[in-house]
């Protein structure tokens, strides 16, 4: 699944995630991971009531997230953008887009978790104020069989 033909100047809308939008959803995802989430694991996040968001462009999907609210934290769970669209600030965008709706609803700090390997990501999360505060040794299963380290980071949502 690609996502050629949409234009990162065109105008950006964030709806919440539907059941309707399982199987596109997942489809990207597929597209963009090696390891990734699966329809199930989409509806199961629907199912809990977690903030489930598309980004759209010109009305096509080509981005989505998972966003858990407890308390005054928010934990971002997964966030995925066409491959063709990184590096344009869209991804910037989305967070910020999160962030906002996070504040919103009483959270005052965003927490992740990165491979190491995800420069792209870091450099974007980093350049928002995500700050690494420690690590999850062995956290995500490597192409090699083996497992990669999750970096934990924190944005204080000001």
């Amino acid at each position: 699944m690609t996502c050629s033909g949409v234009a990162a100047g065109v105008q950006t809308d964030f709806v919440l995630m539907t059941e309707n939008d399982l199987d596109r959803v997942a489809e990207l995802e597929a597209a963009l991971h090696p390891f990734p989430w699966t329809r199930g694991n989409f509806n199961d996040a629907l199912t809990a009531g977690y903030g489930c968001w598309l980004m759209q462009l010109d009305g096509r999907t080509v981005g989505h997230a998972v966003l858990m609210l407890v308390m005054d934290e928010a934990h971002l769970l997964t966030i995925s953008l066409c491959n063709e669209l990184q590096g344009k600030g869209l991804g910037g965008r989305m967070l910020r887009f999160l962030a906002g709706y996070a504040k919103g609803h009483g959270a005052r700090q965003m927490f992740l978790e990165v491979r190491p390997s995800n420069t792209r990501a870091l450099s974007v999360y980093r350049s928002l104020g995500f700050e690494e505060i420690g690590r999850r040794k062995r956290y995500y299963p490597a192409l090699d069989g083996g497992r990669e380290d999750a970096i934990v980071m924190r944005w204080t949502l000001g």
